[in-house]
């Protein structure tokens, strides 16, 4: 037990690399995500390739020079570093030789930043890398890193998930430290997903506008965390009619035309969460294997604007500005991802993009229906909790 709960509560928001590529079943950095990747394209891809110390999802990093980019078999040609709460950028230096990248001062404590990277090989090709770190937090020493955090509001389908650096082996012990109630009355129950996580939800979506209590104890130490639930959204993708409906509280607030996953690359089915946010990625078909035969990305799209992460194997829903207007509502054409009319650089706050993006938070409910994929979105694939049936889920708890 000592050694299980020598982590960092590091409170915050759930999610996966922030660069990761479009993706439902054409692509997939989730260990149990189905994928269906051209193997002999990927291995013409470019032969550098970027490591990024700490490494994804690792919280209780220091604040003074653990965080290193390197790049083998080529060179860096960006690496920028940013705060995920402001934006503001982490000034860093790269060496002399392309190789290796470094930020030149000290982080803050118990921040969530993302560093993103690119790099190319001597035939130019090139591929992209990042992550998603926390530092440490002053309050060194307590159960796990807990999602999402304290103060913070959420959407209705936000699950409270505790991550372990290690896998825990009693269970039931680990569990019993931690309780979770609504001021909604409903019952929360926890859930194993494997031997490092564990998420509370309700059988149901969480009232709107209710209070969530985490409540932490170790070896007489007390802790507590809580969050509030907002206004209910729950979003319908049907990429059959390839039309989203976005009902608000009850009431349909919009309906959207967009364009999903093709054939060759269908979205995954199921219940979603909208794990993370941003103004603008970079997404780069080779960072998940999909590439043409002579090598190259099979898109390089530098500013993806309005884009929303779903899942940790890299399904987003997000701004197109690429995209003929006779697509949204009409063909399914991407690679997974969920694509709404945009324009470059997000700049049109009249565009269904950046309208659903002004409109959505963190815990929000995204359901995509029938897609040409067959396949339900896993549990443990980013926050898909809510596609394990409740008796399921009542039985993955350990304490009963």
């Amino acid at each position: 037990m000592a050694g299980v709960f020598g982590g960092v509560l590091a409170l915050t928001a759930l999610g996966g690399t922030s660069n990761a590529a479009t993706g439902g079943n054409g692509s997939g950095s989730h260990p149990k995500s189905q994928v269906r990747v051209n193997r002999a394209a990927a291995q013409d891809a470019s032969d550098a390739r970027i490591d990024i110390t700490p490494g994804q999802g690792a919280h209780g990093v220091g604040i003074n020079g653990p965080v290193e980019v390197t790049v083998s078999n080529g060179k860096l040609t960006k690496v920028t570093m940013t705060a995920v709460a402001t934006g503001a950028g982490i000034p860093g230096t790269l060496a002399a030789d392309g190789t290796s990248w470094k930020p030149n001062g000290r982080l803050e404590r118990a921040t969530r930043y993302q560093v993103a990277a690119e790099a190319e090989d001597a035939k130019g090709r090139s591929v992209t890398g990042n992550a998603t770190i926390t530092t440490v937090s002053p309050a060194n020493d307590f159960i796990g890193h807990l999602s999402p955090e304290d103060g913070s509001t959420v959407g209705v389908g936000m699950p409270v998930t505790v991550g372990f650096d290690k896998a825990i082996s009693d269970k039931a012990a680990v569990q019993s430290e931690i309780k979770v109630s609504s001021s909604s009355g409903q019952r929360v129950v926890g859930h194993w997903l494997g031997d490092d996580r564990l998420d509370f939800r309700p059988e149901n979506y969480w009232k709107p506008g209710s209070t969530v209590t985490v409540r932490l104890s170790h070896h007489g130490i007390r802790k507590t965390v809580t969050f509030t639930i907002g206004r209910s959204q729950i979003s319908t993708v049907d990429a059959g009619t390839k039309q989203m409906t976005v009902v608000r509280d009850g009431k349909t607030i919009r309906t959207i035309p967009i364009s999903s996953g093709s054939p060759e690359h269908p979205t995954y089915n199921g219940q979603m969460v909208i794990s993370e946010k941003f103004g603008h990625i970079h997404m780069n078909g080779a960072s998940v294997g999909l590439t043409k035969k002579d090598g190259k990305p099979a898109y390089d799209i530098k500013d993806v604007p309005h884009a929303m992460r779903l899942t940790d194997s890299g399904t987003f829903i997000h701004g197109n500005f690429w995209g003929a207007d006779s697509v949204f509502g009409k063909v399914n054409t991407s690679h997974g991802c969920v694509g709404l009319k945009d324009v470059q650089g997000g700049g049109d706050g009249r565009q269904p993009a950046a309208w659903f993006f002004d409109n959505s938070m963190i815990g929000d409910v995204v359901i995509v229906k029938n897609s040409a994929d067959r396949t339900t979105l896993a549990p443990d694939n980013g926050l898909g909790d809510w596609n394990t049936p409740w008796t399921e889920w009542v039985s993955g708890s350990a304490t009963g």
